[in-house]
């Protein structure tokens, strides 16, 4: 068995040119594809990444959830996310990742609200338009010798990203149209994925919102049909999670980076949540 590494690896493919944008079209056959087996490992990538299926049927985990991808589809990747590869079958497909910095801010707000984004089944007209642009993407991204190559390199991606938001949003609604109760849960879930490693208790978000504990939690809960305490412990298991099964670190290691000094308490928690103790949860899941 090999060694586990120390970290979740993180897939070079946005800066693996020095742009911090990377984009291609490949067709994967079998497992001697150049670069399906790093694919095939739990990894993550270093830019948020877009993958547009055109062919063939793949079968991908995403945290611990598994989705069927058929063409024609494309699926949002957040850099935090661990995924791997489980099957796939004569697939060809494009797939684009730029660094959070190459990234037009208003657009990074947007995937923040959509993460995690289940695949998006595209109509042919849709379809057809994003393939266009990928393909003028790609053309982009291989003049290099252009005088303002990293100008257009990012301006042609972000054009490519908004196209691609833009169902996403479509599809989960306007958020112009977003109600006070849902204008709340999600502003509580943005402060939820920047402190939940050192915020554990519903009245610390309930604060920062100025709003009262029990309102919070009344509107999180019609939103969503969970309460606020539901939603902090199930962010903090998921990443306990991947780092069970995507590290060495020990339990107590991964108990103190996610906040708790208190190693007894995070154990009962995890086995409350997911109905398994932490070891046992690495035991099944090894990487």
């Amino acid at each position: 068995m090999h060694k586990k590494p120390t970290f979740i690896p993180v897939n070079p493919m946005a800066n693996e040119f020095g742009a911090g944008i990377a984009i291609e079209k490949i067709a994967i056959n079998d497992l001697q594809t150049e670069g399906i087996e790093a694919a095939q490992r739990s990894h993550r990538e270093d830019g948020h990444s877009f993958f547009l299926l055109e062919a063939g049927t793949v079968s991908l985990e995403i945290d611990f959830q598994t989705y069927i991808i058929k063409p024609s589809s494309i699926i949002y990747i957040h850099p935090n996310q661990v995924h791997r590869i489980l099957t796939f079958d004569n697939v060809i497909v494009s797939s684009w990742s730029i660094i959070t910095e190459n990234l037009n801010p208003d657009y990074l707000k947007l995937l923040e609200d959509i993460t995690p984004a289940k695949p998006l089944v595209l109509t042919n007209e849709t379809f057809s338009l994003i393939t266009e642009a990928v393909s003028l993407c790609i053309k982009f991204f291989n003049r290099k010798n252009d005088k303002l190559y990293q100008s257009i390199l990012k301006d042609s991606c972000n054009a490519l990203v908004a196209l691609v938001l833009s169902h996403y949003v479509e599809q989960a609604g306007s958020a112009d149209k977003l109600s006070r109760l849902d204008s709340i849960t999600k502003a509580f879930r943005e402060l939820l994925e920047r402190n939940y490693t050192t915020a554990k208790r519903p009245a610390a978000y309930a604060e920062q919102l100025n709003l009262s504990t029990p309102y919070l939690n009344e509107c999180v809960k019609n939103t969503t049909g969970y309460s606020v305490s539901h939603h902090i412990q199930q962010r903090i298991i998921l990443e306990a999670k991947r780092l069970l099964s995507h590290s060495d670190e020990s339990v107590k290691e991964i108990a103190t980076e996610l906040g708790y000094d208190d190693y007894p308490y995070f154990s009962r928690l995890f086995t409350k949540v997911t109905g398994m103790t932490a070891l046992a949860f690495r035991n099944k899941n090894l990487d």
